[in-house]
């Protein structure tokens, strides 16, 4: 047998346990984390989602993306909510 034979063995043995995690510890998930689905917006989850390709000059993108960066959104959720007051949604 070869010289770490009997030390893979006993690896081999320990990790087939289940070993699983005591009553008291806690999530790993701090508690100051936003979960994905609390700022997930009001759109059907059967429809999937395309891309929408608008060509803008490289200025005007560049001052849009740092201004939604300020203001805490996405360029996405403006561009869907600028959509939304000049067309409104479908019935």
């Amino acid at each position: 047998m070869s010289k770490y034979g009997e030390l893979i063995k006993q690896a081999r043995k320990t990790s087939d346990q289940n070993t699983s995690k005591p009553n008291d510890q806690k999530n790993n998930q701090p508690e100051n984390q936003i979960n994905i689905t609390d700022d997930v917006q009001d759109t059907p989850e059967l429809e999937p989602e395309v891309n929408l390709c608008v060509k803008v000059p490289l200025k005007l993108r560049r001052h849009w993306a740092a201004e939604a960066k300020r203001q805490g959104t996405t360029m996405t959720a403006a561009i869907v909510e600028a959509l939304e007051v000049k067309f409104g949604k479908p019935d």
